[in-house]
């Protein structure tokens, strides 16, 4: 990009940056949405990293550029960004772009507040305890705590960290010296969040016990008893279950009821990642995949995946009522908690969490449902099961194309089997050159542009497609695209 005279700075010239901004708007509406979000329009733009280097000319200047400049730059962002928002991109558990979410975020960048406060964020502390509410009463609840963390990942570490204060609070002080060795059990096929939290928590990845699951990938609840018992003849002190509703490469449903029987016998923290299924609870039919998570002391639950919320819109909800989370966190700074201020205090929420400065994530979720509705985002949860169900009877019709398993949920597991591996299931490199084939297509289709869809091996299974169906303004005919493309980038093959 050539070089310029430094820009003429917009303080103080209201006119000046809103020109500025109603130019970046309709940019944003151009390239992000109109653009982002069409069928016709690639999902990425594929650039190796050099080249893209190049393109963004990344590097920090000392002087400033003018606002043509500006604007141009705000565009290469965006044409060189994936399109998370197109009915083409299937990659991961979030897509889509909500409208109503996306007005949300825009106010909450625009507002650029942290809800620690009252003072400074009336609004959103009293909206954020509503948002929570509500999600509780969908989990079972009528009463409890939560707080809104900035993702899945950081609920879970926040769920292990209760739990280990709850057992021994004096941990908050003395530290690990306070504590004797823990075991905490989760099936392997949790998210890797777990053994991260534990990591970082200091409990240490061997305080996870890891639990088989059934060829489904629900947590085998006998092996569950096994391993608490196996931890405690072993000299640890089991305090922690983490089950999952949802888990992210096939879809599966812990058995909660089992689990929270188990739970309740030996007096452990029950929680439940519920970071991708739990948006289920908003639909009547299918809800029943979660029957008995009104049983667990924590659970997870972000929005911002099944709902389409938009990033990041994660949840952590407790049936705590003894103020545990401010019990646990707390350290009453007295230069932001003063406890003689004019209003209620205990409004002040920021000393629940162990963050300081925080991100207002109430908002995006509270408009969309304002506009929606409970029975319109039910709807959307519907309509996610009904375009799975087609894509599963679809794939069953055609030539080259497998199912890993029925799903239960969202989540479609298959491989695709190109013409020279068909009819060849017995020869002894059959799964060694069908792992090959994602990779290959992947590639394909990402350098093409035309979509984007994830893969991954699975125990001994090869290399297989995870199709996502989540994003709200997905049809049959782009269930049939995916078909086809695979079928068109795979025909050589």
């Amino acid at each position: 990009m050539a070089t310029s005279q430094p820009r003429t700075a917009l303080n103080g010239d209201s006119m000046a940056v809103e020109a500025l901004l109603q130019d970046v708007f309709g940019i944003i509406v151009d390239e992000a949405i109109r653009k982002g979000t069409s069928a016709s329009e690639k999902v990425c733009e594929w650039k190796e990293p050099e080249e893209l280097r190049q393109l963004l000319d990344l590097e920090l200047q000392s002087q400033g550029e003018s606002q043509e400049q500006i604007l141009e730059r705000c565009r290469t962002v965006i044409h060189y960004s994936v399109k998370t928002g197109h009915p083409r991109f299937f990659n991961q558990l979030f897509s889509g772009l909500d409208p109503h979410a996306l007005a949300g975020r825009i106010i909450t960048e625009s507002l650029n507040t942290s809800p620690y406060t009252y003072e400074i964020a009336p609004v959103f502390v009293l909206m954020e305890e509503e948002v929570l509410k509500k999600l509780r009463a969908l989990v079972g609840w009528n009463s409890g705590d939560g707080v809104f963390c900035p993702g899945g990942s950081i609920s879970n570490m926040y769920a292990l960290n209760l739990a280990r204060y709850q057992r021994y609070p004096d941990c908050k002080q003395s530290g690990l010296r306070a504590l004797p060795p823990l075991a905490l059990f989760t099936s392997k096929e949790c998210h890797y969040s777990v053994s991260k939290g534990a990591a970082f928590l200091g409990l240490g990845t061997d305080s996870v016990r890891v639990v088989k699951a059934d060829e489904r990938g629900k947590m085998d609840p006998e092996d569950l008893e096994r391993q608490i018992s196996l931890a405690e003849a072993e000299g640890s002190v089991p305090f922690l279950v983490s089950a999952t509703s949802g888990t992210t490469v096939l879809g599966a449903f812990d058995p909660l009821d089992a689990i929270a029987d188990l739970c309740q016998r030996h007096g452990l923290w029950f929680h439940v990642d519920a970071a991708w299924g739990g948006s289920v609870l908003l639909s009547r039919t299918h809800r029943h995949l979660l029957d008995g998570i009104q049983r667990a002391d924590s659970v997870a639950w972000n929005p911002h995946k099944l709902l389409g919320a938009g990033l990041q819109c994660s949840a952590l909800l407790l049936r705590d009522t003894s103020n545990l989370l401010r019990r646990c966190h707390g350290s009453q700074a007295s230069y932001l908690f003063q406890q003689d201020k004019f209003y209620d205090v205990a409004l002040d929420t920021g000393d629940k969490v162990v963050q300081c400065g925080r991100h207002v994530d109430c908002l995006k979720l509270w408009l969309m449902w304002k506009a929606q509705g409970e029975r319109g985002l039910e709807q959307r949860i519907d309509q996610a099961f009904v375009l799975s169900r087609y894509l599963v009877e679809e794939i069953k019709k055609r030539e080259g194309f497998e199912l890993v398993m029925e799903p239960e949920f969202v989540n479609v597991c298959f491989w695709f089997v190109p013409p020279s591996l068909r009819g060849r299931k017995e020869s002894p490199d059959y799964t060694e050159r069908l792992s090959q084939v994602a990779p290959v297509l992947k590639e394909r289709m990402v350098k093409k542009g035309s979509m984007m869809i994830g893969y991954q091996p699975h125990g001994t299974r090869a290399n297989f497609f995870r199709m996502v169906v989540a994003n709200p303004t997905l049809t049959r005919a782009d269930i049939d695209f995916l078909l086809c493309e695979l079928e068109r980038l795979g025909q050589d093959l």
